[in-house]
């Protein structure tokens, strides 16, 4: 089953669950597959590496727009931001533990010859198609700089 199925019948358990908050975050990331299916040059497909990307991307906006909220007092806001943001993060695979993701990129850097700081955009580009979906880009980066210093 693909995940836009997989989110389609989660809308109906949630709507039969009465589970108001979960029906909203999977209403918006519905939505966000349908945009991404029909829009200009897509095939009206969606593949699961594409909806991961668009997974991803929703649950961080959501976190930063709670961050952003907590900062400025509104923890009403906040909230609802951080219970989208654990739905969402419920359809990705977990992320890579530290210890996991020095391993890989330390390969990456022998892989790709890598001596120097000055070399971080070659490391940054393969540890970047490698890692997609499985760690954050930030913490990648953090990663590389760490390890190449």
């Amino acid at each position: 089953m693909s995940l836009f199925d997989q989110i389609s019948n989660d809308i109906k358990a949630a709507m039969l669950a009465r589970d108001k908050q979960r029906l909203e975050a999977l209403r918006g990331i519905k939505k966000e597959f349908i945009e991404a299916k029909t829009a200009k040059g897509a095939d009206g497909e969606l593949a699961d590496d594409v909806a991961m990307k668009i997974l991803a991307k929703m649950a961080k906006q959501r976190r930063e727009s709670a961050q952003i909220y907590t900062e400025q007092n509104r923890p009403d806001l906040a909230e609802p931001e951080l219970a989208e943001a654990a739905v969402i993060e419920s359809y990705l695979p977990q992320p890579m533990s530290d210890e996991e993701l020095s391993a890989v990129i330390k390969e990456i850097i022998t892989e790709v010859g890598a001596s120097s700081i000055k070399e971080m955009g070659k490391v940054m580009g393969v540890a970047s198609k490698k890692l997609a979906g499985k760690a954050d880009g930030k913490a990648i980066s953090d990663k590389v700089k760490a390890l190449l210093a």
